[in-house]
């Protein structure tokens, strides 16, 4: 990594994550970049139009690089970064999200970040909060400037998380200042005017969906139409394939792993069962029963969790590391789109800080038989693969290795994760759990189904997001396939559908993500059958999280590095 061309990326690099820090200072606290921890984002046209200008700049001067000059390992960071330009661009030319789209305008996560995690003093880290809290009356009245006509889904979640938003501004903020309070009077200053701008804004988004226009969209279809989907999923996937390839495996793969379900079926019912999809609802039913409630479901997570790091390391099935995590309730602000998420500490953080597994208990809001509902969908036999896939062996373990990378002079690994990677490697490791016979409650065919059930609702992911965003799939049709062939429970699925229409080229992650890891996995164990579980799955995790095509090029021979960005 010493040569000129291998020096000129590594200055390109730190230069363009120092210029995407500034311009998105959220994103920076995020990581762990904290030189910017006392700003919002610049909402406006003019700063927009200026990052376009720069997105420019960046390309060229990846253009001028020697590529083929570069370390094995740069050459993969290039592409990851010229990704991101692309990614951008297409943002801000093609899908100018910020003039539909509510959601990201909302300061929550930027101020919650501050709150959460220890990585300064509480009074440096409120002094930070008072600076973000002064700037939200800016950003809101940006955010309305630019926004046009909005979708019904879009309106209503908006909503929900901006009362979250309040609440978070108005409580938690008083129980930090009982641990500092000689911050009080900072927050004083500044707090009164960002909750008159959050609740004008919420107002703002409440009498525009009062306004809407009837039907299920309302002012704007959510969907994103075959074009932009086709774009939007190559460059967040950073995947070979293209949205009909995809969306053609995942039908297959339907019908492959409904025969998968309906055999183990059939295996728990016992001697005499007729094999098909009727019986595997009636076992499905039968494994709901076995339900958490709001009083137990955290302390089952944590002993999950417990339980699933004895496994893993009896087993041999990856290297296990003993960083700090807690599992803990979501966020309010956060709730309504999934229903638990794996919150590392930025990749860039330098404090040992906890990971979070974030849990959403059902909302108090909802009636009684929803709540029900939810309960029997995440089931115990349900939690226990959802451990899996969100700590252990899945985001929270494989996190852990990909911040011990340190094979390349830049951070673009670190700052540009891919959540494809990041999701296939979660789903990978619920299926290799199940398939070592891990126990879950004591029968490990009761984790193997709820396993086989998640990766059907994985494929039906892929399915809904391009149907719906690409092929104009109605709710009726993809309530009827969740809740059919996927055997979700109506609460899910309903949720999911709000999901689809929420978040175009996310729901594939998941699937792609696992098609690819799995791929790898297997390939590099035809090429050296000697190796063991945990040799492989180490050097799979072994160079930070990249996205798969491109940790192809380190671990097994073939082509030259691409870019679906390029071109």
């Amino acid at each position: 990594m010493d040569g000129g061309a291998d020096r000129d990326f590594v200055r390109l690099a730190g230069d363009y994550l120092d210029d995407r820090a500034e311009r998105h200072p959220d994103l920076a606290t995020d990581l762990g970049d904290h030189r910017f921890d006392g700003r919002l984002p610049d909402l406006s046209a003019a700063a927009l139009a200026d990052e376009r200008r720069a997105l420019d700049r960046w390309g060229a001067g990846l253009d001028a690089l020697d590529v083929g000059s570069l370390s094995a390992e740069h050459r993969v960071d290039a592409a990851i970064m010229t990704d991101s330009v692309a990614r951008r661009i297409f943002e801000l030319d093609q899908l100018r999200e910020h003039t539909w789209n509510p959601l990201p305008a909302n300061p929550g996560k930027a101020i919650y970040m501050l709150l959460a995690r220890d990585f300064a003093p509480l009074p440096e880290r409120l002094e930070s909060v008072a600076s973000r809290l002064a700037e939200i009356p800016r950003t809101l009245a940006e955010a309305r400037a630019q926004l046009g006509p909005v979708a019904r889904v879009h309106l209503e979640t908006a909503i929900g998380q901006f009362d979250g938003t309040i609440a978070l501004v108005s409580k938690e903020i008083d129980a930090a200042l009982k641990d500092a309070p000689a911050s009080a009077p900072r927050i004083a200053q500044v707090r009164p005017a960002a909750l008159e701008a959050l609740a004008g804004h919420r107002a703002w988004l409440g009498a525009r969906l009062d306004e809407a226009a009837p039907g299920p969209d309302g002012d704007r279809d959510p969907r994103i139409g075959p074009e932009w989907f086709a774009r939007k999923l190559s460059l967040n996937l950073g995947a070979a394939a293209d949205a009909d390839a995809i969306l053609a495996r995942a039908q297959a793969e339907l019908d492959l792993v409904s025969e998968q379900i309906a055999e183990l079926a059939a295996d728990l019912a016992g001697p005499g069962a007729q094999v098909g999809p009727e019986l595997v609802r009636r076992v499905l039913d039968r494994l709901a029963e076995d339900v958490p409630d709001e009083a137990t479901i955290l302390d089952f997570c944590r002993d999950a969790l417990t339980a699933q790091t004895v496994f893993v390391t009896d087993r041999r099935l990856v290297s296990v590391f003993d960083d700090p995590v807690e599992v803990i309730a979501m966020p309010e602000m956060d709730r309504g789109v999934a229903v638990a998420y794996c919150d590392s500490p930025g990749p860039l953080e330098p404090a040992p800080l906890p990971t979070f597994i974030a849990v959403s208990p059902a909302p108090a809001d909802w009636p009684a038989q929803r709540i029900a509902s939810f309960y029997r969908e995440y089931n115990r036999h349900m939690v226990h693969d959802l451990v899996v896939h969100e700590a252990m062996p899945g985001h929270y373990l494989q996190l852990q290795h990909s911040r011990r990378f340190t094979g390349s002079g830049t951070a673009l690994r670190a700052a540009l994760r891919s959540g494809a990677f990041i999701e296939g490697w979660a789903v990978y490791a619920e299926r290799i759990m199940a398939e070592q016979g891990y126990p879950g409650d004591g029968d490990p065919r009761t984790v193997h189904m709820q396993q086989l059930k998640m990766q059907l609702r994985t494929i039906i992911n892929a399915i809904l997001d391009a149907r719906i965003h690409g092929h104009g799939m109605t709710e009726t049709e993809a309530m009827t396939l969740m809740t059919g062939r996927g055997h979700q429970e109506e609460g899910e699925a309903a949720g999911k559908w709000r999901r689809a229409l929420l978040t175009s080229a996310q729901l594939s992650t998941y699937y792609v993500g696992y098609t690819e890891v799995s791929d790898l996995a297997r390939d590099l164990r035809a090429a050296d059958p000697g190796q063991g579980d945990r040799e492989i799955h180490d050097a799979m995790l072994a160079h930070g999280s990249p996205p798969v095509r491109l940790l192809r090029t380190l671990l097994t021979p073939g082509p030259t590095v691409g870019s679906p960005g390029a071109g």
